[in-house]
């Protein structure tokens, strides 16, 4: 085989070692909140050594972002599908089960918090959270323009008004919304 076509095979130890340490990742950060974790307590909670972590990342912010990146994978919506409100509640059904039964509905306070004294962090979670908006956003887009929702109905407004009451009832309240209140809240916001 020439090498052009030869394709790199990732060995699965490398792939199985980097989950392993995405995950002590996140659940150090929910413990211990941003301004506790560090590269070493991660490193001793995956069972690796130090030089390890720093082998694939080189800061605790790069961590986290490869960390939450792998690990809370966002639906892929096909903007071409013939249902956006099912992709809608598909989208909501995740963001409720990733804000209430994971390890990442913990970190979401310790960034938050983070990003309050820290300008790199809140650059971080402003990004993050807007490229993962975007796709709701792009699934309301599309409805409107299939007319399966009302051609009034501002896009940016409603996926803050969506993900937003999902946020709040996690964040400021003791009753987070559950999966199964996806399909109601859609019906509330966007009608229908």
């Amino acid at each position: 085989m020439s090498q052009n076509r030869r394709v790199q095979a990732v060995d699965p130890r490398v792939e199985r070692s980097r989950r392993v340490i995405c995950e002590a990742a996140l659940e150090e950060l929910a413990e211990a909140g941003y301004g506790g974790f560090t590269i070493e307590s991660v490193a001793t909670r995956a069972n690796v050594g130090r030089s390890t972590v720093y082998r694939h990342w080189t800061s605790k912010l790069n961590l986290i972002t490869d960390a939450l990146e792998t690990l809370n994978k966002q639906p892929a919506p096909d903007l071409n599908a013939d249902n956006p409100h099912e992709q809608v509640e598909a989208m909501l059904r995740h963001l409720t089960a990733a804000l209430t039964r994971t390890t990442f509905s913990s970190c979401i306070p310790a960034l938050i918090e983070a990003a309050e004294h820290d300008q790199t962090v809140r650059d971080f979670l402003y990004s993050y959270s807007n490229r993962r908006n975007r796709t709701l956003v792009d699934v309301l887009r599309r409805g409107i323009e299939t007319g399966d929702f009302p051609p009034t109905l501002d896009p940016e407004l409603a996926s803050a008004a969506l993900a937003g009451a999902i946020f709040y009832r996690r964040l400021m309240t003791n009753k987070p919304l559950e999966s199964s209140d996806a399909s109601a809240l859609a019906k509330l916001v966007l009608g229908n």
